[in-house]
């Protein structure tokens, strides 16, 4: 009788096909026009998306991908094969693991097919934002239940929309952050991505609360901000800090990425500038949002924060890896996949 296997697909954001203009334009397009990255009117979104932003940002996001690709490709893809094929390993032969990326290539569509294909009992869905929002998480799940609606067999689904709480997690970050002499620095830094600070407000009616203020309300974790981006991010840091003894005063939590001045503050940018100006020397920064160092660790924090930083005063700006490919990221797949 054939063995029967479960699988594990993991899922992220997604990364041009090259760094060329017209790739980038194409990672954008899909993107940018997704209904829940851009949660405005339908219209609205297609003029701003397709006849504003895309026509100008393909060509400065394609200069700024020249910078972190490499010989092999995108960053952020070469560490999600990485990743699949050390999970794969770490399962064993009882599991098949397929990585999709929710836009562009690989997409969630031929992975679900190359999995169907192998007839699995059960399907683990790990999209690899380790805090809840509804323009990541949110939409990979929607395009998941999407592709897999029209299956004449639908297997077991075991859909994880969060893991930032989750030991194994928690665990591997602080075997990345254990790499530096946190005495060494002036000051931390934890700088997630931002977001606009109308969905995290959407996020709060979903449970029947329109109090959402952006301040104390994230102070812990309750039923009504389970699923806040913003909460999720504060109790990532609050767990690091805790773990990592860093003293109050030592260490700031930041939004970086915006598009606008109404996104998630404070600004990881500006925050940087005054670390600067306040006379702050050395200055480590966390990305606990990203699990693969992408265009957002690499260039935004590594390159631009770090010249933001000199040009104020300060000295060097270090960033903390990424989870990537690291052992106990592969270990903390398992875990939270099989728990």
């Amino acid at each position: 009788m054939k063995q029967t296997k479960e699988a594990v697909l993991l899922v992220n954001l997604g990364t041009p096909d090259d760094p060329g203009a017209e790739a980038v334009g194409r990672y954008l397009s899909q993107f940018l026009n997704d209904k829940r990255v851009i949660d405005i009117h339908p219209i609205a979104r297609f003029i701003l998306v397709n006849l504003i932003i895309i026509p100008f940002r393909r060509f400065r996001s394609s200069a700024l991908y020249k910078n972190i690709w490499t010989k092999n490709g995108s960053p952020l893809l070469l560490y999600g094969i990485e990743l699949k094929e050390q999970v794969q390993k770490e399962m064993g032969d009882a599991y098949i693991v397929e990585l999709a990326m929710r836009y562009q290539k690989p997409s969630i569509k031929s992975a679900l097919e190359n999995l169907r294909k192998q007839q699995p009992s059960k399907i683990h869905v790990l999209p690899l934002y380790p805090q809840y929002a509804s323009s990541s998480t949110g939409s990979t799940l929607e395009e998941v239940l999407e592709q897999i609606k029209g299956w004449e067999v639908i297997p077991s689904l075991n859909l994880i929309s969060k893991f930032y709480d989750h030991p194994a997690f928690q665990r591997a970050l602080l075997s990345e952050a254990k790499k530096h002499n946190i005495g060494d620095y002036d000051h931390v830094l934890f700088s997630y991505h931002g977001l606009p600070e109308r969905q995290i407000k959407k996020g709060a009616l979903h449970y029947g609360s329109d109090s959402c203020n952006f301040g104390a309300c994230c102070n812990s974790i309750t039923v009504n901000n389970q699923f806040c981006y913003r909460a999720n991010c504060m109790e990532t840091s609050r767990v690091l800090v805790k773990a990592l003894n860093i003293p109050e005063g030592k260490y700031s939590s930041a939004f970086q990425s915006r598009l606008d001045n109404k996104w998630l503050k404070p600004y990881s940018d500006k925050v940087v500038e005054e670390l600067a100006r306040s006379g702050k020397k050395k200055v480590l920064v966390f990305s606990p949002a990203f699990v693969a160092d992408c265009l957002e660790t690499i260039y935004e924090i590594g390159t631009e924060y770090q010249h933001i930083f000199k040009e104020h005063g300060g000295e060097k700006i270090t960033l903390v890896n990424s989870l990537n490919a690291s052992d106990e990221w592969v270990k903390a797949v398992k875990e939270i996949v099989l728990n």
